[in-house]
């Protein structure tokens, strides 16, 4: 009797307990319905109020993370979107909206490689599926007929909604030896027009317990289609700085996404030294991908030269503001940074010290790509001026932050 007893208050237990956890299920269902329909009827603000609500009692309800994050990918916070749909299809590798959303998530912010990386992705896990395969091959033609970044590029400098800009940049090099830190601004102007580029600048800097200025002009004209050039002057007192600096140059846009250039410039020091440097570059844009070498050499006017060369890569993403790049230098460093030897300043001397340089840089935009910022960080090795063969390193990182206006 004690056993019948028992067995029917199991039963009654686990009746209410279900009865109990169906009643749960069905609110959150409930619940996540009524947050849909506010969401699709454009009440953005109380389907969000609901979600969260929601997910506060069950977070593990993924449908509706997957709503709040398409709420966020409709509004033009990406980025948001993307930080919850990685966590959903990490976790729930068969989740086909989590998926679906974080591809179209791509697809509105323009990242169309990573979208069809994504399609891929989805469709090794949920197998086939005829809509992802439709966004596949969308994708696909969308990559293989938009301009490649060489068109976007010319394509933004023809928008001159906002043909001004002010720039400044503040940056540091620490040396593991002997050298005391070098510290560098810039603030700059550039006003965009039809006839090419000019930029007003001046550059700041506080090397060996020195404080100096320079003052340029730089100027980028445009020719025609396919040939663009740039002409430049620098002047400065300071003996930490080349009492004047110019430079000529001629771009030609050749076909397949190359381009090359031939220039030069002219460097005269303050002890009264001059040299001329010989350069050029040879750029090739591939995708969303551009690849640049520029060689220069230097000759001095006592016969003596020098020989240098940079590799630039970058990669694009959702536009001409939106890249990171690397550039490897061998050889003298452009930024002539002045060192010593024998307690005196050799300015012209570090066109022929030995040295190798890896920066890399990272820029991006905001929104309406109005305030432009990058991040640059590097490390070089480079021959001591005064113990030829020995060498010291530097670490150098900086900021640059651009304002465009009308």
């Amino acid at each position: 009797m004690k056993f019948y007893y028992l067995h029917i208050s199991l039963l009654f237990f686990f009746a209410i307990i279900g009865k109990s956890l169906a009643q749960t299920t069905m609110d959150a269902d409930a619940n996540f319905i009524t947050a849909r329909n506010l969401a699709f009827s454009g009440e953005k603000v109380a389907a969000r109020k609901q979600l969260n609500a929601l997910l506060k009692h069950y977070p593990e309800y993924s449908d509706a993370s997957v709503l709040l994050a398409k709420l966020d990918s409709w509004d033009g916070n990406y980025d948001n979107a993307r930080r919850q749909l990685n966590k959903i299809t990490s976790n729930k590798r068969n989740h086909r909206e989590a998926w679906m959303a974080a591809i179209r998530n791509e697809k509105y912010a323009q990242n169309n490689q990573i979208a069809l990386g994504l399609t891929q992705k989805a469709i090794s896990y949920l197998g086939t599926d005829e809509e992802l395969e439709t966004l596949r091959e969308e994708l696909i033609t969308t990559l293989t007929t938009t301009p490649e970044i060489q068109e976007t590029l010319k394509k933004e400098n023809q928008e001159l909604n906002r043909r001004n800009t002010i720039g400044v940049f503040t940056g540091v090099e620490a040396f593991d030896m002997v050298y005391d830190p070098i510290y560098r601004g810039e603030l700059n102007y550039q006003h965009r027009s039809k006839i090419g580029t000019v930029i007003p600048q001046i550059q700041f800097s506080q090397r060996l317990d020195i404080i100096g200025a320079q003052y340029g002009l730089e100027y980028y004209p445009k020719i025609n289609k396919s040939w663009h050039g740039y002409l430049g002057y620098f002047y400065s007192k300071a003996t930490i700085f080349p009492n004047h600096t110019a430079g000529a140059e001629i771009y030609k846009e050749l076909p397949k996404g190359f381009e090359a250039s031939l220039g030069g410039r002219y460097i005269q020091f303050g002890a009264g030294g001059s040299a001329i440097i010989g350069t050029g570059s040879f750029g090739w844009y591939k995708g969303n991908s551009y690849f640049s070498a520029r060689p220069y050499v230097a000759i001095k006017d006592d016969g003596g030269f020098g020989v240098s060369g940079t590799l630039l890569a970058r990669r694009y993403f959702r536009d001409g503001d939106t890249y990171f790049g690397a550039r490897l230098t061998y050889g003298f460093d452009s930024q002539l940074n002045q060192f010593i030897a024998n307690d005196r300043l050799l300015s012209e001397t570090i066109l022929y010290l030995e040295s190798q340089r890896v920066d890399l840089e990272y820029q991006f935009a905001n929104k309406n790509n109005s305030n432009v910022y990058t991040v640059n960080a590097g490390v070089r090795r480079q021959e001591l001026a005064f113990d030829s063969g020995n060498y010291f390193w530097g670490f150098n990182v900086g900021l640059r932050y651009q304002i465009r206006f009308k």
